[in-house]
């Protein structure tokens, strides 16, 4: 699923000159629909790569707790100023309105994401500070391992 994403998300970063580096915990494993939970993190890239200067980079990691696995995205743009932290995931919600001019899309990406991600039993958290960037993290339940059946002797 990150693996999509990030592809996804190749050819747009390349021109921007921003380098996707991606990292951490592999083989975990959520429920839900995978077309859905690409899209939320596609997103996320999506808005990373665009809100960052180039060159730079953008950082995608996974890491996994005992119940929750996390996703975190990480640029190094131009940062949410503190009194707009709580309002990026409202429906057209833009940072910054000229430079959303620049950069195109609808001001739905974060809604999107948070929408998904909720649908699926997590929920998306934001870090940042201005002119240095923002991470933004998805929390999804874990699909913990199914416990191996105990092996019993047969009775004769």
């Amino acid at each position: 699923m990150i693996a999509s994403a990030i592809d996804q998300n190749r050819v747009h970063a390349d021109a921007q000159r921003v380098t996707l580096a991606s990292g951490g915990a592999k083989g975990m494993r959520v429920w839900g629909d995978e077309a859905m939970l690409i899209t939320a993190v596609h997103n996320l890239i999506l808005n990373a790569v665009q809100y960052s200067p180039s060159p730079s980079r953008v950082g995608i990691g996974v890491t996994a707790a005992d119940d929750v696995i996390e996703i975190a995205v990480t640029d190094q743009g131009i940062g949410i100023p503190e009194d707009e932290l709580d309002r990026v995931f409202e429906r057209f919600f833009r940072v910054d309105q000229a430079r959303s001019r620049t950069t195109g899309g609808t001001g739905l990406g974060l809604s999107i994401v948070k929408h998904v991600v909720q649908n699926h039993g997590g929920d998306v958290r934001v870090w940042s500070q201005p002119g240095r960037g923002s991470t933004f993290t998805i929390r999804l339940p874990r699909v913990l391992e199914p416990a191996q059946p105990l092996l019993t002797k047969a009775r004769s």
